[in-house]
């Protein structure tokens, strides 16, 4: 069986490295870039407490959009995917992972 034309240089990804590593890191990475309309969405909530599902919409709205903006971009996904590839390689010659920021439970 010979395979397509270029495939051998195309780094296989499992089917949980396409559908949930990568899409993990593609929301951190949204958040880390939308952390001002995180905590305007975070304070709005800690000022607002039980009503905050009313009182918050705007500042929900604007931080969905910002997130959503960057999770449906394709050349996002891409740099994502490249960056994701990279650090398996690394794991794999070295067998250390590497450590991830983890961002405050309150965002």
């Amino acid at each position: 069986m010979e395979s397509a034309p270029g495939a051998a240089e195309e780094p296989q990804l499992r089917h949980v490295e396409k559908d949930v590593l990568i899409p993990k890191m593609m929301r951190e990475k949204a958040r880390e870039l939308c952390s001002d309309k995180v905590q305007a969405f975070t304070k709005c909530c800690q000022d607002s407490g039980i009503l905050m599902v009313v009182k918050c919409r705007e500042e929900n709205a604007a931080l969905k959009e910002c997130v959503t903006g960057y999770y449906n971009d394709p050349s996002f996904y891409e740099e994502c995917k490249a960056e994701y590839l990279k650090q398996r390689e690394e794991f794999r010659e070295t067998g250390n992972r590497r450590k991830q920021q983890r961002l405050p439970t309150s965002m």
